[in-house]
């Protein structure tokens, strides 16, 4: 073989690699992807049934009841248009309160409840995740404009 093929066959092969990466790099970036829904989006079915997303709102007063045999809680989240009951078995954030804003890591299960592997609270008082104030700001729900810009 002279080695003008050879040359040709290893830059072929040198393809082929970098194409094989990068299916591989963007099958596992897919993978790991969580989309953000609010509550009105996830009753009026926007919300996938088969995935992990990530849900965010306000916990409702009231709404948070915890299993007196097991580390089982659940609360109702709200965008203050449309509410969410979520249950999670876990050991919730220092910083959960109800009256205040949450982002749930989780799916759907086939009776509409939103069932958290990971749930995260607000770390200060004028903090809002960007995502929740922009969706709340979209949605025209009372009270966005209390919060500041989050990063």
């Amino acid at each position: 073989m002279k080695t003008r093929h050879k040359r040709f066959i290893f830059i072929g092969i040198a393809l082929a690699a970098v194409a094989a990466a990068t299916v591989l790099i963007g099958m596992a970036l897919r993978s790991n992807i969580s989309y953000f829904f609010t509550p009105a989006k996830v009753v009026s079915g926007e919300a996938p049934r088969d995935a992990i997303f990530r849900l965010g709102g306000m916990v409702v007063a009231g709404s948070l009841q915890r299993d007196s045999e097991s580390i089982r809680v659940s609360f109702k989240v709200t965008d203050n248009i449309k509410e969410v009951s979520v249950v999670y078995d876990g050991i919730l954030p220092d910083l959960f309160s109800e009256g205040r804003g949450v982002v749930a890591k989780g799916r759907l299960d086939g009776n509409g409840v939103f069932v958290a592997e990971e749930v995260l609270a607000k770390h200060d008082e004028s903090y809002m995740p960007k995502e929740l104030k922009d969706a709340m700001q979209e949605a025209g729900a009372p009270g966005y404009s209390d919060y500041p810009k989050g990063n």
